[in-house]
């Protein structure tokens, strides 16, 4: 059976991949994979490039791409019979249809993290086929702490086994924060794209000014999106308040709604 750790780069799963490194979680596992959606912040592919660096980590990291999520999720598509227009792949964004709101389909996480992980865990055991009497094969170590142990989901295929080790240690976000620091390593950056709806306000001030301004382009690019599909008559905005980026006050909470990140789907986006 494989050991697989996966890493998304942020505090969590790099705390979690060098207490494996030094011994603290065992078995070493056999490699960590970071799904990558070409859309992270400049600081988690930094601190993915020292993790990946001679003598960090005594195991490999294995980086995978189903591609450019904000390309596929802002490409309009036609039918076969050209009747319809669609988007393909949804993102969680805030939409207005009148005095109507909701949220745009979710599916970032299974399409952009999830499947490019088990395809690559697949790949790794070698075997063309796999039974569901097989048993399990993989073991899937998650870096999900204590304070977030809502997203601890079972994977839905039947030959992974989910592994939690921090909820196991009974660690939190901040414990992780303070294990870092007390074994010298440096603070790990929140992993998550730049466009991501789940930012809190913090979150949306902490991003570099020209990842900001992009963000604004980007939200305008969705909104484009939206109007040329068929299907969607609703208004999309990257922010809770349902405002455009560029006119947010970021240093207040008004507009801000209840934590939805701690429910994303699967447990393995932003760890």
């Amino acid at each position: 059976m494989l050991n697989i750790l996966s890493l998304g780069a942020g505090v969590q799963s790099t705390t979690l991949a060098l207490m494996a490194a030094r011994g603290e979680v065992t078995p070493m596992p056999d490699c960590a994979i970071f799904a990558d959606t070409q859309g992270e912040p400049m600081a988690v592919y930094k601190h993915l490039e020292w993790l990946c660096s001679p003598g960090v980590l005594p195991y490999p990291v294995h980086v995978v791409s189903r591609g450019n999520l904000w390309e596929s999720a802002t490409r309009v598509r036609r039918t076969r019979d050209g009747l319809r227009t669609y988007i393909s792949t949804g993102i969680p964004a805030y939409t207005m249809d009148g005095e109507t709101r909701g949220i745009g389909r979710r599916q970032c996480t299974r399409t952009f993290k999830i499947e490019p992980i088990v395809t690559e865990a697949r790949r790794l055991l070698g075997r063309k086929q796999i039974r569901q009497t097989d048993g399990t094969l993989v073991s899937m170590w998650m870096g999900i702490s204590l304070d977030e142990a809502i997203r601890r989901k079972p994977a839905r295929q039947s030959w992974i086994e989910g592994r939690w080790p921090l909820l196991e240690l009974g660690v939190t976000r901040q414990d992780c924060l303070d294990w870092m620091k007390r074994n010298g390593y440096p603070t790990p950056p929140k992993s998550s794209c730049t466009f991501c709806p789940y930012h809190d306000n913090e979150q949306w001030r902490a991003l570099a000014a020209d990842e900001f301004s992009d963000a604004v382009v980007k939200e305008k690019e969705l909104q484009r999106a939206y109007a040329a599909a068929s299907a969607l008559r609703s208004t999309p905005y990257l922010h809770a308040s349902r405002k455009p980026l560029g006119e947010i006050d970021f240093t207040s909470r008004s507009g801000q709604e209840p934590d939805l990140f701690n429910n994303e789907c699967e447990g393995m986006c932003g760890v």
